[in-house]
């Protein structure tokens, strides 16, 4: 059965989730959808409601989730070597995902300088163990990645118990109802959109 797991970015960086690269990938933050997110779900991003962000009821993005991997296999592929993050490259080169491997299958978790490392690229424990607690990475080719210029999601996307598909606050809902899962869908394609769009939210105060 096809589900919708639906959560505010509160940090949209480029990070969680990465959109480049012609992937959608969620590999560290959320452990809850990482743990429970099935092939063909949807994973439905949308913007925070803080004082300095106000964009609270937008689409950051939507994922069709079409693969998942474990770290290991994550780093392996070629597909994803570019997400990799170099954190002296470019922003999109900053911002890589694929930061987690171990030398061998016995060995303590290796963390590569990157958003979750602390400032001076030493390793952070306390990011190696809530992302690694659930050795899974979502991937999407079927994705739309507005970041901080996506459109408002239609208040009339609510369950038939009247809860609204966009998130407020912490944690995230999940929806099983087929009715709003066709209706999401139908929106959504009806945006006639897909792939990389626009720059994250913490981009755009950015200069340079």
């Amino acid at each position: 059965m096809t589900r919708i797991h639906s959560y505010v970015v509160r940090y949209d960086s480029g990070f969680a989730p990465n959109p480049f690269y012609g992937f959608c990938t969620l590999a560290t933050c959320k452990p809850d959808i990482r743990r429970s997110a099935q092939i063909n779900d949807w994973v439905v991003g949308s913007g925070s409601n803080e004082r300095a962000i106000r964009r609270g009821g937008h689409i950051v993005y939507a994922m069709r989730v079409t693969e998942a991997k474990n770290f290991r296999e994550y780093d392996a592929d070629p597909r994803f070597e570019k997400k990799r993050p170099y954190r002296y490259g470019s922003r999109k080169q900053s911002c890589g995902d694929s930061i987690y491997y171990r030398k061998s299958v016995n060995d303590d978790w290796c963390q590569r300088d990157s958003f979750h490392t602390l400032p001076n690229g030493d390793v952070h424990p306390q990011h190696i163990k809530r992302d690694t607690g659930v050795d899974r990475v979502l991937i999407s080719d079927d994705f739309v990645y507005f970041g901080g210029e996506g459109p408002q999601i239609p208040a009339h996307l609510k369950d038939r118990q009247g809860r609204q598909l966009c998130k407020s606050g912490i944690g995230r809902s999940v929806f099983e109802d087929p009715q709003i899962i066709d209706a999401f869908v139908a929106w959504f394609r009806g945006l006639g959109q897909n792939g990389y769009q626009g720059a994250p939210f913490e981009w755009m105060s950015l200069h340079g």
